[in-house]
């Protein structure tokens, strides 16, 4: 079943361009996506993300620059839809860690919150962020 477009956080992205356990759960969904839906803020955490696994030896330097290659020319080939962060996200951001039952942590809470304002469903391979999403009110889908 392809789906229009959903919100694709950090962990999927993760998944789909480094060899993970849950790389083929991550291909199949970004699959089913007519139209992956990213922010500034993933693009930024996704080039972390694979620094970081150069830095635990995880990958080598040629895999990651290679692996960071593919990601940008994805977006720059509109294989994503990019959004920008506004100040209402970052707003509604703080709203959502406010909340006193929230386990959010700040750049999840500013994923989520693009996710909600763009009423996108929110695709994560992290359990503790799909709990939040979904205690907050957000069609969350939760890849294992």
């Amino acid at each position: 079943m392809v789906v229009e477009s959903a919100y694709v956080d950090t962990s999927i992205l993760g998944a789909y361009y480094c060899p993970e356990p849950l790389s083929a759960a991550a291909e199949k969904a970004l699959r089913q996506l007519k139209t992956p839906v990213i922010s500034v803020l993933s693009e930024v955490e996704f080039c972390s993300l694979v620094s970081k696994k150069h830095r635990l030896d995880e990958l080598r330097e040629r895999q990651a620059k290679e692996i960071l290659d593919l990601f940008s020319n994805h977006v720059a080939e509109g294989f994503y839809r990019r959004i920008s962060l506004s100040t209402e996200h970052f707003i509604k951001a703080r709203l959502l860690v406010a909340s006193m039952d929230s386990s959010l942590r700040t750049l999840d809470a500013l994923h989520l919150a693009a996710a909600l304002a763009e009423g996108l469903t929110l695709v994560t391979a992290d359990r503790e962020f799909a709990r939040a999403g979904k205690r907050h009110k957000a069609n969350t889908l939760l890849i294992r």
